[in-house]
């Protein structure tokens, strides 16, 4: 497993957590089962916004004894005191609710404390006048939740709150269909989701992904938008490429769904390759570097890739990108100009125009 590092709070995370939106569905000993194995896989990193609440003592039996090596994000507007999932901006029902939840994980503290589900301006606003956001933070200074966190799938929403509220921690919903414009959480234009995660990178605050698969539409041709499926592993690859991302949370209810998730990290560059998404890519986003590695290898051994993301990072204000890419062992100015990348360029990008500009802006400060 590989572990990112959260700049604002310094946890190592793994790269790939587990959702919960139905991990109660296999039954309490094959969910616990299943747990255990993403932990003996190297998965530390779990998000509780369950689909039930019966998923909550499952998880205080399966990781108990091992909490102090693994983090939760647990959700202040989650209701579950209907058993099924439900959503609240009461705050005695927040209170109850967040109670019961820890009772239940057999913990007394919260590694990521979330403002939940923020997709409206009007949320925002009814949770900090209900008194939830204070809460949330009363506890964050009693120590009982140590990092904050917001949850939302719309741009404009994130960006208001990101400048009222310290949060280390963005819950965002992240894949090829959303980010172009195709799906029910397909929020925002390609140009505001890109902003988010360009933000999220300069800032250090991480982001933690839902929705990886479009809730597995992506995988099935006859559901996905696209009319072609991706596999698991394109779609994780193409989340994790994503500026600002720390960690992917697919659901999982079984051993082996957890064993195929655990895949991933053993997967080819040919396995994981998604530039298919190029053929389905709106006009906008024609142009631009995604960062998706399909224009290696360079016969210089420029990662162009990471070139793009350091540039597209330090143009959007990001001081440390400058820093990151003058480490590069190899850059933009070892580019000989042989057009092998503009070729492969699912996207259209004139690669080796590109790395000229990147040279005379991270090198020549033009």
């Amino acid at each position: 497993m590989k572990y990112r590092i959260n700049r604002r709070t310094g946890d190592k995370i793994s790269e790939i957590g587990i959702g919960s939106s139905y991990m109660y569905e296999a039954g309490r000993e094959e969910a616990v089962k299943a747990l255990r194995r993403a932990y003996e896989g190297g998965i530390n990193y779990f998000d509780l916004a369950a689909g039930h609440g019966d998923s909550f003592p499952i998880y205080g039996e399966a990781l108990h004894h091992v909490r102090k090596n693994i983090f939760y994000q647990i959700h202040f507007g989650a209701d579950y005191t209907a058993g099924e999932y439900g959503w609240t901006l009461d705050l005695d029902t927040v209170r109850n609710s967040v109670a019961k939840m820890l009772k239940e994980l057999r913990t007394d503290y919260i590694d990521y404390g979330f403002i939940h589900c923020q997709d409206e301006f009007s949320d925002w606003e009814a949770y900090k006048k209900n008194g939830v956001y204070d809460y949330l933070q009363q506890l964050k200074k009693e120590g009982k939740v140590r990092h904050i966190g917001l949850s939302s799938h719309t741009p404009e929403v994130i960006m208001k709150i990101l400048d009222e509220a310290e949060v280390d921690m963005l819950m965002f919903s992240v894949n090829p269909a959303y980010d172009y414009g195709e799906g029910t959480y397909a929020n925002g234009t390609v140009e505001e989701r890109d902003a988010v995660y360009q933000r999220c990178e300069k800032e250090g605050i991480g982001i933690s992904v839902m929705k990886p698969f479009s809730g597995g539409q992506l995988l099935d041709a006859s559901l996905s938008p696209f009319r072609q499926p991706l596999s698991i592993y394109q779609c994780l690859r193409y989340v994790l490429d994503k500026p600002g991302v720390l960690v992917a949370l697919p659901g999982a209810k079984s051993v082996s769904e957890v064993e195929a998730l655990l895949a991933y990290e053993e997967k080819s560059e040919e396995e994981t390759d998604y530039s298919v998404i190029a053929s389905f890519a709106p006009p906008q986003a024609a142009g631009k570097c995604v960062y998706c590695g399909h224009c290696k290898p360079c016969p210089m051994g420029i990662d162009i890739g990471l070139v793009n993301k350091y540039y597209d990072l330090a143009r959007a204000g990001d001081a440390m990108a400058v820093e990151h890419y003058r480490t590069l062992a190899v850059n933009a100015s070892d580019c000989i100009g042989c057009g092998h990348c503009d070729s492969r360029c699912p996207f259209g990008v004139k690669q080796s125009e590109r790395m000229q500009e990147i040279r005379a802006y991270m090198e020549d400060g033009k």
